[in-house]
């Protein structure tokens, strides 16, 4: 329904998935041809499903339930917006289309229902073959145990640095949230200046012109107070920590305006095995704008900065003990939970469920935005003493635009470009 942040989708999608966002309303005689072909193909594909799916890994069979409960309820809106544009009596071949596929999608949940009450096994895929997967397909060169190591050290190490900024913010007044649309309206205007102004002024990459128009199309929305979730709380006060994370729609703006030379790199992989460099980058930055002066006038914004990278460690520590079969993912997303600060995963169990069975169906994605970020920094390191020991200077925008154009592979096979060349 919406466009991915990253190149592909976060997480295994098979490759006939129908891209509702990129279609306009209402379609054009060609857009309505392969919108209802890609419709057809959804009553065979959940048929063949039903053949495919002999597993027995409980977590995943009854979390796969809400995505087709949900895929449901996409439908039941793609049919109200075509009413809105289409009729069904000139279009009947496409709403006869759309009514076969919510059928099949109803029944397939029926069956999932039924199916998973039988389910009692395992849905971790084990230490020893997380360690394989991620060092040789995602070219993440650590092991289950090391990446433990890790996000322990960097939920530690969030928690810490918020308490010690808390202490060093003892005297400002708190953070006060937009609680009105006209609030956030002009709260999310002046932060995208800010960014812009921001990157450009204190040279930290190069800007082209559509890193604003790209970062424009996702400022957000406003949320009332009581619906609001991990990050649209964040947001809220400031958006500047979450807009650096948005540094995804920079390289997606990239990759659709000056796709890269080489054809292997200019999309994204069959498998997103990407995700250690754009999950990664766009978790550094949070930290690296941050030290290079972003909040400079607004002290307690850091206070978001230490408490969003303590959820992504928490979120990825309990991950990995779900891929260990070490605990449940109801109790994996307990120690999301327990381990963010100030209570903000509380308050959103959708979001929770969401993230623990992704990264349970994606094995790694869960620990990329941490793991990612701390192999980006270790190539930052490696490459300043290279530079060092050759009398050269490091330059940070030069850094960035160097990683950014080597497209969408893993971090270790930039490193080994960057370093080793």
């Amino acid at each position: 329904m919406h466009q991915s942040d990253v190149p592909a989708h976060e997480g295994p999608t098979n490759h006939g998935t129908l891209e509702y966002w990129t279609y306009r309303l209402p379609l054009s005689s060609e857009s309505k041809k392969q919108f209802t072909q890609e419709l057809k193909s959804i009553p065979p594909f959940l048929k063949q499903a039903q053949a495919n799916l002999t597993g027995n890994a409980r977590d995943l069979w009854i979390a796969g339930i809400r995505n087709f409960v949900q895929q449901g309820e996409h439908l039941v809106t793609i049919q109200k917006e075509l009413s809105e544009h289409h009729s069904r009596n000139k279009d009947l071949e496409l709403f006869m289309v759309l009514d076969n596929a919510k059928k099949a999608n109803e029944v397939f949940i029926q069956w999932l229902e039924k199916e998973s009450s039988k389910k009692n096994g395992p849905s971790g895929i084990g230490k020893d073959n997380y360690t394989w997967y991620q060092q040789n397909v995602h070219r993440v060169p650590l092991t289950w145990d090391e990446e433990v190591q890790l996000l322990q050290r960097e939920l530690d190490r969030a928690w810490t640095s918020l308490k010690l900024e808390e202490q060093r913010n003892m005297d400002l007044p708190p953070m006060v949230s937009a609680d009105t649309p006209k609030e956030f309206a002009a709260l999310t205007e002046k932060a995208v200046k800010k960014m812009m102004a921001f990157l450009e002024q204190k040279e930290i990459m190069p800007i082209k012109p559509n890193m604003e128009p790209a970062l424009r199309e996702h400022m957000g929305e406003f949320i009332p107070v009581e619906k609001r979730n991990f990050f649209s709380i964040g947001m809220h006060f400031d958006p500047l920590p979450l807009y650096s994370h948005m540094y995804h729609w920079f390289d997606l703006a990239e990759v659709r305006d000056n796709p890269h030379e080489n054809p292997i790199r200019r999309g994204p992989p069959l498998y997103n095995m990407y995700d250690s460099k754009n999950e990664g980058i766009a978790t550094s930055v949070e930290e690296m704008f941050m030290h290079t002066g972003l909040y400079e006038d607004s002290p307690r914004s850091r206070e978001i900065v230490w408490i969003m990278l303590a959820q992504r460690a928490a979120r990825g520590l309990g991950s990995l003990y779900a891929h260990a079969n070490m605990m449940t993912m109801a109790e994996a997303g307990q120690v999301h939970v327990k381990w963010t600060p100030r209570g903000w995963m509380k308050r959103e169990p959708h979001l929770l469920q969401f993230e623990q069975h992704l990264y349970l169906r994606q094995p790694g994605y869960g620990t990329c935005y941490v793991t990612g970020k701390y192999l980006i920094e270790n190539l930052m390191a490696e490459y300043a003493k290279k530079l060092e020991t050759e009398g050269k200077p490091f330059v940070l925008r030069k850094f960035l635009d160097t990683f950014n154009k080597a497209g969408n592979i893993p971090v270790e096979l930039i490193r080994q470009e960057m370093i080793e060349n």
